[in-house]
């Protein structure tokens, strides 16, 4: 399965490392899926979308190894509380190696996979280049002088779409963040946004039938590990408690 992943050339630089792969979506099993959760796997009602989130897992982990990373074994993909993924260690593991950033899109029988150093988020969205956003919808992703604009250019709704959507992911918030409150430049395929204090890059692409959205920005903060959280209170607590200092304080009249 190996040959049907493609390498996708990215028509920007970043600041960061960034890769795209793509590849078919595939009916696989779990137990060849070593990212693969079982918890959330059991939660899908249909076979599609099984499909689609072991055959994205199963490039992710490929694509790990691609990036240099070689044991999967020792990872997991844990999620916050918008339910944005990230690769980890596996709490006991106790390794602070940083590891890459992810997102993956899954469209018309496609899966996209985006990695991006570890100092940065990155979201990447894709829908067919021929797929039309039905115009009643524009009023859920934009407003404003956005929104007129896409009504005289309808046909740039998908760009635009898959540009927010690849931006939300990136601000690692999903629909948590209104699409409606991210305004792009319709025309323009290379972009700096602003948003809630942060620098996003955006570009946006035709590639092989699809419309491809890429967003990327620096992170803010770094998210502790149950392992970091723990050596962290264990920090505090020594500097409470001096007697638990390193070395070994006697006094002869306290024998």
């Amino acid at each position: 399965m190996e040959s049907d992943v493609v390498s996708i050339d990215v028509p920007q630089s970043f600041p960061g490392h960034v890769r795209v792969y793509s590849m078919p979506v595939r009916s696989l099993e779990f137990v060849d899926v070593p990212l693969a959760n079982a918890d959330e796997v059991a939660t899908f009602a249909t076979s599609k979308r099984n499909d689609e989130h072991l055959s994205g897992r199963w490039l992710l982990g490929h694509c790990l190894g691609l990036w240099g990373v070689d044991d999967l074994g020792v990872l997991e993909i844990a999620r916050d509380e918008h339910r944005a993924p990230r690769v980890t260690f596996l709490q006991g593991m106790w390794k602070n190696t940083p590891l890459p950033s992810f997102s993956i899109s899954h469209s018309d029988g496609q899966v996209f996979l985006a990695l991006s150093d570890s100092e940065f988020n990155v979201g990447i969205d894709a829908e067919p280049a021929q797929r039309a956003l039905a115009t009643n919808a524009f009023d859920l992703i934009s407003k404003g002088d956005e929104l007129e604009r896409l009504r005289k250019n309808p046909e740039s709704a998908m760009t635009l779409w898959t540009s927010k959507e690849a931006i939300q992911k990136a601000m690692q918030m999903g629909m948590h963040l209104n699409p409606r409150k991210i305004e792009v430049s319709i025309g323009q395929s290379i972009q700096n946004i602003s948003i809630e204090n942060s620098n996003i890059q955006l570009v946006n692409w035709a590639i092989r039938g699809y419309q491809l959205a890429l967003a990327i920005r620096p992170k803010t903060t770094d998210i502790l590990t149950a392992e970091d959280q723990l050596l962290e209170e264990t920090r505090m607590a020594m500097l409470d408690r001096p007697e638990w200092g390193v070395g070994c304080n006697t006094n002869r009249n306290n024998v």
